[in-house]
């Protein structure tokens, strides 16, 4: 047992000091957990900012020229006043992503109690802004008309609703976007490092020397696994720490130190598949193809993107038994959310799982690897 011990730790070393002289993964991890992260955190696609909009104003009165005055930077820049006919020129040319068209006698029959109607013209084409800022135009109308409304004479909502959100209050995406890029990229290195570390011993001829020495093709995968896995580990502490948490100023509510028992856990799961596609493929181009196959639907299912609970009953189902599902589960619940041991014990659990299965079972092919 004590031999068995050493073989793996020595083996670990031996494979860490090959990743040290290998320069274009070591910038592919330093990119992936510095800037990788910090571009995908700073972007801002998904949200309004500095749109443009014209206005076409038929009323011409108190009422539509506050509906004027309400469009500022940072979400828009400043309103340009149009007329009718250069509503499809403009949109043609990309000149303006909205044009809202307020109606002659706007005031008047707010005033007296009518529901006029405004057209609001979107260019869809701009995906990113229109989706969203079509909502935001009609939150800042009502919300003008509402302080326009002294005497209460204007028609009412039936219902108004109070939206309090918790955890991220001023729905800053870039706080989601920041955490789930890191998510994703620690399962991204940790099947690229394991399977390159396996690829390079073939390709170099040197797993043939390690067959002849007294070690076991289980110690041989277990080696390369732990040493990779510190290496991810390290990374992803120091990015959180310093790129998310630092530069990017995103607040994270949980322990840490659970979130990094998660990551190991998650890591064991996923360098165990790395050797399994290692074992598959012949080089890395192969490799890399495998991974487009295994990895990208992985990740676009795990619920990093989109809710689970949006898509099909079946495709939840089948993501049940992928580790990245119960990765972003508790890494949201600890990060976002602040929570314990008692509420990710079952995702911890399914990860340990999922991840024995995987090893025995790319030991297995490991060992009918080396055997050919």
């Amino acid at each position: 047992m004590r031999q068995t011990i050493k073989n793996i730790f020595f083996l670990g070393v031996k494979e860490l000091r090959g990743l040290g002289r290998d320069y274009m993964l070591i910038a592919l991890i330093i990119y992936s957990f510095t800037l990788g992260i910090y571009v995908t955190g700073a972007s801002s696609s998904d949200t309004i900012n500095k749109a443009t909009i014209a206005i076409v104003d038929e009323d011409h009165s108190q009422m539509s020229q506050r509906v004027f005055d309400a469009f500022f930077p940072p979400m828009f820049l400043p309103a340009e006043a149009i007329t009718l006919e250069e509503i499809d020129p403009g949109m043609d040319e990309g000149k303006y992503t909205f044009v809202l068209v307020i109606p002659a006698e706007f005031e008047k029959d707010l005033l007296a109690g009518r529901t006029p109607e405004i057209q609001l013209n979107v260019d869809a084409t701009r995906m990113s802004q229109a989706f969203s800022g079509a909502g935001y135009i009609q939150q800042i109308i009502n919300r003008e008309i509402a302080k326009f409304d002294n005497d209460g004479k204007m028609p009412q909502a039936v219902v108004n609703s109070v939206v309090r959100n918790r955890y991220n209050a001023n729905l800053t995406q870039s706080w989601f976007k920041a955490l789930m890029q890191l998510v994703n990229n620690i399962t991204m290195l940790a099947i690229i490092l394991t399977g390159a570390a396996l690829i390079r011993e073939r390709e170099n001829g040197t797993l043939e020397h390690l067959l002849v020495m007294p070690v076991t093709p289980f110690e041989i995968m277990f080696s390369k696994i732990w040493s990779m896995l510190l290496v991810v580990l390290v990374a992803t502490m120091v990015s959180l720490l310093v790129v998310v948490m630092g530069l990017l100023d995103v607040p994270v509510n949980g322990s840490l130190a659970l979130f990094a028992c998660g990551v190991a856990l998650h890591l064991f799961a996923v360098t165990a598949l790395g050797i399994f596609l290692a074992c598959v493929a012949q080089n890395m181009p192969q490799l890399g193809m495998l991974m487009i196959l295994v990895l990208l639907p992985m990740q676009m299912l795990s619920g990093s993107s989109t809710p689970q609970e949006s898509m099909p009953q079946w495709v939840q189902d089948v993501m049940l038994a992928a580790p990245t599902t119960h990765f972003v589960d508790f890494s949201q619940s600890i990060l976002f959310r602040g929570a314990g041991m008692d509420v990710v014990w079952k995702p911890f659990v399914m990860l340990f799982g999922i991840g024995a299965v995987l090893f025995i079972f790319s030991l297995g092919r490991f060992r009918r690897s080396v055997a050919q």
